[in-house]
């Protein structure tokens, strides 16, 4: 109930802070280039008071050049049109009355402008969260306590995701996302979902989209929705850059984009690069186990401290050719490179009790490294053909992308108690991943109404991979014949769909709805992979009602999947400490979901808005961890003593019940505040086990302070709450930033200071696992205290023409 009471209190706080005007007037109209006559999308709409030079309101025209314009109140306003490239239009004496409380501007033609400038620097007060009928969309370009950072620090902030201590991303309470980047997946992902995360600075990210119903057109994959990281590109005319470049006590940061078009060609490069320095975090584990009479008790304790480092770069080029004002080829070239190193010292000390004397006491000391490295190639060729019919198109994609990686892992134990032989691993797993896909998709207007959009899809992927292990027998390491073995894993996945987007009862009603079909083949030479063919019908719909120009209401609902990966379902035994085992499951069925949602937002005239949305999620066959305390376990002809061995399972259904609120007030003309709040109960039935109910929540609050002389300071903090699992009680755990920065020559050079957690060396995480027969505590110690500085140059000659800016994004449904 507290938590029902202090929602309720802060959404009727947002409220009374951001409704400040009433709604009175609209001016509406439709922008065109006077030659071509096609519409202008993203023009400046700015509306003034009749003898004020700074603007009241304003807003962009949307693909179709439609504009409307609504909370005006009654007087006399000047109107200007204006769009990068074209000459301004200015409307004079714009009266809004009690008898004339709308204005229609009509048909606004705009003319195109020639003139070359020799520096240009265009400042545009983009939404740092843009709500749209499908997606939210983050503008992490404004972000200024994450510049410093990478993708991961940029996620924490945006709404409806959530991100933990360790790097894991949950959408919606979901950790079953389907990540993009410019709207195309990579292998990049496949390999270290974390280190790819870390591997992408935040200076390169234009926006973020999420998409928590994704419609028949996207793939079925990912139970929780879709991230698509949009990295920064522009199509101005010219040559120009930007260097960015920071640098801490923990992590650096640096990336140069360079951009040149000319006519209807252009090009752009990229590079980037990032070092996470020497940490060392520390942890203690304390385990006690009973056997089956509870008679005997096994206590297991350890002490280490791990050092860790990680680094990557990347790079590539885009380009981008309009054969013909109809036709448009554009052509990408990324690589990847990541890796990361880690080692441990850990101090055992394994005791066994029987009726209450300590029947054994073993002490020993464990050392451990482990390597892992992935290079990937990502390459797309595709082209887009328009029509004479507006809204009639046809888009193909070729993709391809190759990754090849390396893991290596170590591990030594030496007992200082007793006489028993050093006992160590040693492994070495190459590997190689290559997936394509092509893609053609075609839209038809069937009326001013309805357009049918289809398409088909084939996916192919097939990782191959070599284990290679070595065991420890009287000093020498030999060759472990049962951890040595090679297995390939393909999976095929073709798809086609139907989908049509409609507007009714005079646009009362606007939506899409539609039905996709996957067909999924998978094979695997590993031992018990029999892999059945299975097939998937996806439906998705969304239906969106505009109670008026500054607000609407939409519905969806989408039927998603989880299929399991090879790690998941390879059955190698990772042995990199003896006393927690981890392996694969080849039965591992593949898990669906089916999603509801109900969403508000809220845009009020003082700039600020919010974003209100109710989700439902239930998934039968949920996937999830679960650990089995062995006091002997043999794996492939060996013992290991007092081991928890962990793997996953079809264990059962869980529901997820919640709402995720945003809400950006302007408190002044130079204080703004943002947060994210996140909410829900998750119900998880497992066969054979408890029925668990957990609540968990996040928040997070932003604000961000303009000083004169272009200095800005920003303020983030975060809360996770703590959540109960099957098995254990996921920690709590709370981190701010502090940035400020300061602009000069001309706003084309910026310098700040950042700061993470700056009074706190650590951040500790005190967990709880629990099973039928053991219970344990976890406590880690991660190093999160850190102090940067950020330098940012832009550079070049710019010269604007009808053409707009095309970062790629995943595209808006209904709009």
């Amino acid at each position: 109930m507290k938590y029902i009471i202090i929602t309720a209190s802060f959404i009727f706080l947002m409220f009374n802070a951001l409704a400040q005007t009433t709604i009175n007037g609209k001016i509406t109209g439709k922008v065109i280039d006077s030659a071509t006559k096609a519409p202008v999308d993203f023009a400046t709409i700015s509306v003034f008071k009749a003898d004020s030079k700074n603007p009241v309101n304003g807003i962009s025209t949307d693909s179709k050049g439609n504009f409307s314009l609504s909370g005006i109140p009654a007087g006399e306003y000047r109107v200007t049109v204006d769009f990068i490239g074209y000459r301004e239009k200015v409307f004079n004496k714009v009266t809004i009355s009690s008898s004339t409380t709308t204005v229609p501007l009509g048909t606004i033609l705009l003319t195109s402008a020639t003139t070359q400038l020799n520096a240009v620097n265009v400042t545009a007060k983009v939404p740092i969260v843009e709500n749209k009928i499908d997606k939210v969309v983050y503008n992490a370009a404004n972000d200024l306590t994450a510049q410093g950072g990478v993708a991961l620090d940029v996620l924490k902030k945006v709404p409806m995701v959530s991100v933990d201590i360790d790097g894991n991303v949950e959408l919606q309470g979901s950790s079953g996302i389907r990540f993009l980047i410019n709207g195309k997946p990579s292998t990049i992902f496949g390999a270290s979902l974390a280190d790819a995360l870390q591997s992408i600075p935040a200076s390169q990210i234009s926006t973020i989209e999420v998409i928590t119903s994704p419609g028949a057109k996207y793939d079925a994959q990912g139970t929780g929705g879709i991230i698509n990281i949009v990295l920064k590109d522009n199509k101005f005319q010219g040559v120009n850059g930007s260097v960015n470049l920071s640098a801490g006590i923990r992590l650096e940061n640096g990336s140069i984009n360079l951009n040149a078009r000319r006519g209807n060609f252009g090009v752009g490069v990229f590079f980037s690069g990032n070092t996470q320095l020497n940490t060392t975090a520390k942890n203690t584990t304390n385990r006690t186990a009973y056997n089956n009479a509870r008679d005997t008790a096994t206590n297991l304790f350890q002490s280490g401290s791990n050092p860790f480092t990680r680094n990557s770069y990347k790079t590539g080029i885009n380009l981008n050719w309009s054969v013909t004002p109809k036709d448009e080829l554009t052509a990408t070239f990324g690589y990847n490179d990541f890796r990361n190193h880690g080692t441990g010292f850990t101090s055992q000390n394994q005791s066994v009790m029987a009726g209450g004397d300590v029947s054994s006491a073993i002490s020993s000391t464990r050392t451990s490294a482990s390597r892992f490295g992935e290079k990937a190639v990502d390459f797309s060729l595709g082209y887009k053909k328009t029509f004479k019919r507006e809204g009639q198109q046809l888009d193909f994609l070729y993709l391809s992308s190759f990754g090849t990686n390396i893991a290596d892992a170590s591990q030594q134990t030496d007992y200082l108690t007793g006489a028993y032989p050093s006992a160590g691993l040693r492994s070495n797993n190459p590997g190689k991943d290559r997936q394509t896909e092509i893609t053609l998709d075609y839209a038809q207007p069937l009326s001013k109404s309805f357009t049918l959009e289809t398409g088909a899809k084939t996916f192919m992927g097939n990782l191959t991979s070599n284990v290679f292990t070595d065991t420890l027998q009287n000093g020498a390491y030999v060759v472990n014949p049962s951890q040595t073995y090679s297995f390939n894993y393909k999976r095929n996945i073709y798809a086609g769909y139907a989908s049509l987007s409609f507007a009714l009862f005079k646009d009362f009603f606007t939506g899409k709805a539609g039905l996709r079909y996957e067909r999924t083949h998978t094979t695997g030479t590993f031992s018990g992979a029999g892999i059945p063919d299975y097939n998937t019908f996806a439906p998705a719909f969304t239906l969106q009602h505009k109670l008026d120009d500054s607000q609407s209401v939409k519905f969806s609902y989408s039927y998603r999947i989880e299929r399991p990966d090879y790690g998941d379902l390879n059955p190698f035994y990772n042995i990199s400490d003896p006393h927690n085992i981890s392996t694969g499951n080849p039965l591992l069925k593949p898990e669906i979901s089916k999603n509801f949602e109900l969403g508000y937002s809220k845009n009020f005239n003082n700039g600020g808005n919010i974003y209100l949305a109710a989700f439902y999620r239930n998934s039968p066959d949920n996937i999830q961890a679960l650990s089995t305390y062995y006091d002997v376990l043999n794996v492939n002809g060996t013992d290991y003593t007092a081991v928890s061995l962990t793997q996953r399972f079809n264990l059962g259904s869980q529901k997820n019940i919640g709402a995720s609120i945003f809400g950006s007030v302007p408190v002044t003309g130079k204080l703004n505040l943002r947060t994210n709040i996140q909410l829900g109960q998750r119900q998880s039935s497992n066969v054979g086990l408890a029925t668990v109910n957990a609540f968990a929540y996040r928040v997070n609050l932003n604000a961000t302070y303009q000083f004169p002389h272009d200095l800005v300071a920003e303020v983030f903090g975060n809360y996770n709450s703590q959540q109960k699992n099957i098995q254990s009680i996921r920690p709590a755990f709370f981190n701010y930033n502090l940035a400020i920065r300061k602009q000069f020559l001309n706003k084309n050079a910026s310098i700040g200071l950042t700061t993470a957690n700056p009074f706190a060396y650590y951040i500790t995480q005190r967990q709880t696992l629990f099973g039928s027969n053991f219970n344990q505590t976890n406590v880690r110690l991660i190093p999160s205290q850190s102090f940067g500085v950020t330098l940012t140059y832009k550079f070049g000659k710019l010269k604007f023409d009808k053409e707009k800016d095309t970062t790629p994004q995943l595209p808006d449904m209904g709009q």
